[in-house]
């Protein structure tokens, strides 16, 4: 028996996309396998390390866990939609090793960075609690994402 698919329209990354996808389809498979965007990453695939992280009508969402369907007519934006200079502070305080968490950790950031209301009422390492690394010992991390101590003197 063929497999049913679906017509979903969305935007991706702010562009308009058209695919089919299966009833079965997570979003990261859609992102990664027929829109080939391999940024976000498949980690544990239970929605408990972030690797595969994106953002969903602007909340962060694993999309492991996303069937591809749910994301008619919605908005997806996906690490790929990262300049290379919104990660600099990253690289330069250690906070990227093996890779694996990268772009979940930076679509998080993003996130956090979009809503600064958010740390009147938690720590970012509260609000990274959802990420999970197994190189840096998170320190790096959070050094790479809050400001420098003499930036908020300026």
């Amino acid at each position: 028996m063929a497999e049913s698919r679906l017509e979903i329209c969305f935007t991706l990354n702010g562009a308009p996309v058209t695919a089919q996808v299966s009833l079965r389809h997570r979003l990261l498979d859609l992102l990664r396998y027929e829109l080939d965007l391999p940024g976000s990453k498949e980690g544990c695939g239970e929605g408990e390390c972030g690797a595969c992280t994106v953002h969903l009508d602007g909340i962060p969402v694993n999309s492991c866990l996303v069937p591809a369907w749910q994301v008619r007519d919605r908005e997806v934006v996906t690490v790929e939609s990262v300049v290379p200079g919104d990660i600099a502070r990253m690289l330069d305080t250690g906070a990227t090793q093996c890779g694996a968490c990268t772009p979940g950790v930076v679509m998080t950031a993003r996130w956090i960075e979009a809503n600064p209301q958010l740390l009147e009422r938690f720590t970012t390492r509260q609000l990274m609690a959802g990420n999970l690394c197994r190189c840096t010992g998170y320190d790096g991390i959070i050094d790479g994402l809050e400001p420098p101590p003499d930036a908020e003197d300026s």
